[in-house]
C-alpha cells in the first residue's frame, strides 16, 4: 500500500508518553491487536466497533485506506512495561481547511480498560493536535448507549454538543442515536491541566 504523501496535515508520527507508546499503525501490529481484542472479547459489545481477532488484518487495511485516501492518521497503542500493542486510536474526519477532527475508534484490551492508559492516550493525542498541528476543536463522539465512553469522554473536560438522531445504521438495520462532544483550542490548558493531575494521582 502506497506511503501518505508527506505535504498533509496530519503527517505520522510517534507518541511518547511513561505508560504508552502511540506509534503509527501497521498490519505488523496484528498479532497482538487481535490478542488485545480477544481480551474481554470486544467485539461482542453491540454499541462499540472493534474488529475480533480473525477481523484484524482488515480492520488495518481500512484504517489505513482512511489515512490513505482521506488524511486520517490510526495509532496502535503500545504499553511500554509489557511492550505489547494493546489497543488502536485514531485522528479521522479531518477537516484541514478549518482545522479540525475527530479522535475516535479508540479500545483497550479489557485488562488496560479503567487504568492511566486511556488518559495518557488522550493527553499526548490531544497535545499533538492542538500544540502541534494547531486544531481549533477536536471531536469526540460516541453511542447514545456506550455510558463508559460518554462519562470518560465527559471526564476528560469535553462538551457535550448534541445528539445526532438515528445518525447511522448498522448491517442488522439498528440505527444509533450519536453523541457528539467537542474541545476547543482555547479549553485545551484546562483539559491538559485535568489530565495531567488524573495521570499523578493514578486516575483512568
Amino acid at each position: 500500500m502506497n506511503q501518505p504523501p508527506v505535504h498533509r496535515w496530519i503527517e505520522p508520527v510517534r507518541l511518547e508518553g511513561q505508560h504508552v507508546v502511540l506509534e503509527p499503525l501497521q498490519q505488523a501490529h496484528a498479532d497482538d491487536l487481535a490478542e488485545a481484542t480477544a481480551d474481554g472479547a470486544l467485539w461482542t459489545l453491540w454499541y462499540t466497533t472493534v474488529p475480533d481477532p480473525q477481523g484484524v488484518a482488515e480492520y488495518i487495511d481500512t484504517a489505513l485506506r482512511g489515512r490513505d485516501q482521506h488524511g486520517d492518521m490510526p495509532f496502535a497503542v503500545r504499553h511500554r512495561a509489557s511492550g505489547k500493542v494493546i489497543g488502536s486510536t485514531r485522528f479521522f474526519r479531518v477537516d484541514e481547511d478549518n482545522r479540525r477532527l475527530e479522535l475516535g475508534h479508540t479500545w483497550y484490551a479489557r485488562r488496560f480498560q479503567r487504568s492511566a492508559v486511556n488518559s495518557e492516550c488522550k493527553l499526548l493525542l490531544l497535545g499533538h493536535a492542538f500544540e502541534t498541528l494547531n486544531a481549533i476543536a477536536v471531536e469526540l463522539r460516541t453511542h447514545w448507549h456506550n455510558q463508559a465512553s460518554r462519562t470518560a469522554i465527559a471526564r476528560l473536560g469535553a462538551k457535550q454538543d448534541g445528539v445526532l438522531r438515528h445518525h447511522t445504521r448498522s448491517a442488522d438495520g439498528v440505527y444509533r442515536d450519536t453523541v457528539v462532544f467537542s474541545i476547543l483550542e482555547q479549553e485545551w490548558p484546562a483539559v491538559r491541566q485535568n489530565l495531567r493531575y488524573r495521570l499523578d494521582r493514578g486516575s483512568p
